[in-house]
């Protein structure tokens, strides 16, 4: 898919209604406004309080259903099983974990699985810049976040692929941004190839719902 049809393609989702729930502004930064928020007011948040930065906009976010956490723990099971398969150098990683993605002082965010290659990036601490492929699991509360908002920073900021899974339509969408803005789109029942390997490795959807369905009885 060619940029202007991408672009064309999150105008649209941007224009559905989508139900949401509201990501409120924490109690615990009620001295500034939203979009004035730096990586300083975000360090200020308790440890045990989970949000997100982006563009000076504070996200708080919600604990995952078993569903996404299911799903997130099999993805990077298939990533971490394909790197050591492997002895790479790559790492995969799951979330909680901070990302400082346009290694500036506005945005901190957290992936819900996330690839780097470059070790050089990471610290005990953060991840500075763009990983290499980033997985976000779609839930009521960070929908329109994840559809349209960060896939216009990840691609900006260098992301070399990300896929959106739809836990509710049982739908994978893969953006290769490296590959002018390629996109395909997958359902539960695919094998999907990770772009950054050249297909080498293939998370299995099926396999992975199948072990998590019993989760929506």
């Amino acid at each position: 898919m060619k940029e202007k049809e991408v672009y064309d393609y999150l105008q649209y989702l941007d224009s559905v209604e989508i139900p949401m729930i509201k990501e409120e502004l924490t109690p615990y930064l009620a001295h500034k406004v939203q979009g004035e928020f730096t990586i300083e007011d975000y360090y200020l948040l308790p440890d045990d309080h989970r949000a997100e930065l982006i563009d000076g906009v504070i996200y708080d976010m919600t604990a995952p259903t078993y569903i996404h956490q299911g799903i997130e723990c099999e993805i990077h099971g298939f990533f971490r099983d394909h790197i050591r398969k492997n002895n790479g150098k790559c790492m995969s990683f799951l979330a909680p974990a901070d990302v400082q993605l346009d290694c500036d002082n506005r945005t901190m965010v957290q992936p819900d699985v996330f690839i780097i290659c470059d070790r050089n990036k990471l610290n005990k601490k953060v991840l500075y810049g763009a990983p290499d492929l980033i997985i976000e699991i779609l839930s009521p509360s960070t929908r329109n976040k994840d559809i349209i908002t960060k896939t216009h920073k990840y691609r900006n900021a260098g992301v070399l692929e990300y896929w959106i899974v739809d836990p509710m339509k049982k739908q994978v969408r893969v953006y290769e941004f490296e590959k002018d803005n390629s996109t395909a789109l997958y359902t539960f029942d695919d094998k999907v190839p990770v772009g950054i390997w050249d297909g080498e490795c293939m998370v299995d959807f099926k396999e992975i719902y199948d072990y998590i369905k019993f989760l929506e009885d």
